[in-house]
């Protein structure tokens, strides 16, 4: 694997996995929230916030999962693979300050279409906060 191209079909293996972590931050949520358009006031203003059921921001949940499209498109199978679809559960929220780890593992690999599934999973402190599954097109090794 180099840093222009990933992980090539051939070189796939069930199990095998990759992770990024990061500290979600004020800047990352204000900066999701414009170019996104989601200003929805459960993220962006703390007296909103405080009296939903959450009692505070959060994060948007697709920033979180976001953070899968990171592994997919960097690590594991890494540049060049197509992202085909993605499941996703929402299991808990992840709030300003927290550091998100987002884990995908090859769970099924398709040769026939040079399609690999995968588990892919977000946790905050050992907690998963957010699980599913997605599906990527690998390139095979040129001849």
């Amino acid at each position: 694997m180099d840093t222009l191209h990933g992980y090539y079909f051939e070189d796939l293996t069930e199990g095998q996995s990759a992770s990024f972590s990061k500290t979600l931050t004020e800047a990352d949520v204000t900066l999701f929230a414009g170019v996104t358009g989601d200003f929805n006031p459960v993220h962006i203003n703390e007296e909103f916030a405080a009296a939903s059921p959450f009692k505070g921001r959060i994060c948007h949940g697709m920033l979180t999962a976001g953070l899968i499209s990171t592994v997919l498109g960097m690590k594991l199978p890494g540049p060049g693979c197509i992202y085909v679809s993605q499941s996703l559960r929402f299991k808990a929220p992840v709030r300003i300050g927290d550091t998100a780890t987002a884990r995908v593992t090859v769970k099924e690999l398709k040769p026939a279409r040079r399609m690999a599934v995968l588990e892919t999973v977000c946790l905050v402190g050992g907690r998963k906060v957010l699980e599913g599954e997605a599906v990527v097109m690998v390139d095979a090794r040129p001849a």
